[in-house]
């Protein structure tokens, strides 16, 4: 099992976990077996589902390869009223698309226990944790088990939280990610569009903690990647560079969509899930993400149905298409090919480093 973030991998490249069926174990394979680290989405899965992924990883690699969970939502259960309202909001989507609402109670842990349980007694060589920090005895416990443990933060503070909790590194998000903001606390008060841009939030957090770093958040090229590492992370994480590719498990519509000009841009929201998300700006995310309320995961459970009825249909306009904010620079290329190319940008963006501080 690793002891260091460097042991992880050849290249300081980290394919993201993609939760919602793009990090397929094809994927995570490829990349792992190119010289990057491959991530499985334990997110929206059963903990029986998630084990019999790691198990098809193994088949494919025998490269260090990571698992990401989602924290459990505890605390308070959202606004059941407002909830309720943008059930009444949605009412027309699920007319439209001839499909029932989903049922928002559904669940808050997403079978957490039952996921740590399975890790912890068949360990993998990297585990990370998105939407909050797992207790010291947590992680203390998977150290024992030999596993690597990674939490997603946003801010200086949470990456405070994670180093005393005994994390091993950080992955720091940055606000032009694509997909679900990690943050540990969703507030409804906080201004969507306030979120901190990658490279400053690395510095902030090198500032704060001893911990390993890497960074998320709008990364396509290598150049990007050696920005990232000046500023003081230790490895790169991407995800939308990975969405297009061959071995990526997402919807063809989605992979389409990241380099069609009718979807121009993305921006934060909570209208698919509840809780902040970069997506591509659609019709659904128009017409809703004004109105849906914090409420995650009631929201996402709400939602669900529609987003399934949507993507039959092969309705892009319905459909959450996740994305960061370089997603036009999106290459359709084999996930062991990217790794390759962007392997050799980053050289060649060390090299016109290394030849202007030398002129």
């Amino acid at each position: 099992m690793p002891t260091a973030l460097s042991d992880l991998c050849r290249y300081p490249i980290v394919q993201a976990p993609m939760a919602g069926g793009a990090s397929c174990p094809q994927l995570v394979g490829a990349v792992c077996e190119a010289g990057g680290l491959g991530f499985l989405a334990g997110g929206y899965k059963t903990a029986g589902g998630m084990y019999q992924e790691i198990k098809q990883v193994r088949g494919l690699t025998a490269q260090p390869f990571g698992v990401n969970l989602f924290m459990p939502q505890g605390g308070q259960a959202a606004d059941p009223a407002a909830v309720e309202m943008y059930r009444h909001q949605l009412a027309g989507e699920a007319t439209w698309y001839d499909t029932e609402l989903g049922d928002a109670d559904t669940g808050r842990d997403d079978a957490f226990d039952a996921k740590l349980a399975i890790l912890l007694d068949d360990p993998v060589p990297v585990v990370s944790f998105t939407f909050g920090c797992p207790a010291r005895d947590t992680l203390d416990a998977f150290g024992r088990a030999g596993t690597f443990t990674i939490v997603t933060v946003t801010s200086a503070e949470e990456a405070r939280t994670a180093q005393r909790a005994g994390a091993d590194a950080v992955c720091v998000q940055g606000a032009e990610a694509g997909g679900h903001q990690g943050t540990h606390r969703d507030d409804p008060d906080v201004d969507l569009s306030a979120g901190t841009g990658l490279l400053a939030l690395v510095t902030q957090v090198r500032e704060t903690v001893q911990l390993p770093i890497i960074a998320s958040g709008g990364l396509m090229r290598g150049a990007q990647i050696a920005a990232v590492l000046a500023a003081g992370a230790d490895a790169a994480q991407l995800g939308t560079a990975f969405l297009v590719c061959p071995e990526s498990a997402a919807h063809p519509l989605h992979k389409q969509a990241l380099t069609n000009p009718l979807f121009c841009r993305t921006e934060l929201t909570r209208a698919f899930s509840g809780r902040p998300a970069r997506g591509l700006v659609n019709r659904f995310v128009r017409e809703h993400g004004p109105y849906a309320p914090a409420a995650y995961p009631e929201v996402h459970h709400l939602t669900a149905p529609l987003r399934k009825a949507a993507a039959t249909a092969g309705d892009a306009q319905g459909m959450a298409l996740w994305a960061g904010q370089g997603h036009r620079l999106a290459r359709e290329l084999p996930a062991g090919q990217l790794i390759e190319v962007l392997a050799a940008e980053l050289d060649t963006a060390y090299s016109a480093l290394a030849h202007r501080s030398a002129s």
